[in-house]
């Protein structure tokens, strides 16, 4: 349908919890297409619907070319302890920063047809189920920094041109 702006820091939508999809109808089924069109630009891994102005719970991902969806994901298992990755976010643009993340994650959810979907791995794939997943629990990866790294980017972020 149509490649989506991205909803950068300070927008009330990146701060909220989303709402679980309860019926899939044309709505969530565009939803999902602007989702996918939105990650499928060089660069990114993932895209929550929230970063999208939407409060529902779904993202997209694109991992090594490997593109698609989750409605109503769950993060329901990581191992591993967490450690520092190197970590950026479309609404943040221009920061990173290291955010710790486990390296090993499973997120569970459902299709368009209400089929189950899993998603487990490691590396990138683990992070951006964190990160996306984050999202739509109205967290940013900022509060994943060490207080210092923190700090810097809350500074870098006041003194970015798009804030």
């Amino acid at each position: 349908m149509a490649v989506r702006t991205i909803r950068l820091f300070g927008d009330p939508v990146l701060r909220a919890v989303s709402a679980p999809i309860e019926t899939i109808d044309d709505g969530i089924r565009g939803l999902v297409q602007d989702l996918l069109d939105t990650v499928e630009l060089p660069g990114r891994a993932g895209v929550a619907a929230p970063q999208i102005g939407v409060g529902l719970r779904a993202f997209s991902y694109n991992i090594d070319g490997d593109i698609g969806y989750v409605l109503n994901p769950v993060l329901a298992e990581v191992r591993g302890e967490p450690e520092p990755v190197g970590e950026g976010c479309l609404s943040v643009p221009g920061l990173w920063h290291d955010a710790l993340r486990h390296p090993w994650a499973r997120v569970t959810g459902i299709d368009l047809d209400g089929e189950e979907v899993v998603l487990e791995g490691e590396g990138l794939l683990a992070q951006a189920l964190q990160h996306e997943t984050d999202h739509l629990d109205g967290l940013l990866y900022l509060s994943r920094l060490a207080p210092e790294d923190r700090k810097q980017a809350m500074r870098e972020v006041r003194e970015s041109s798009w804030f």
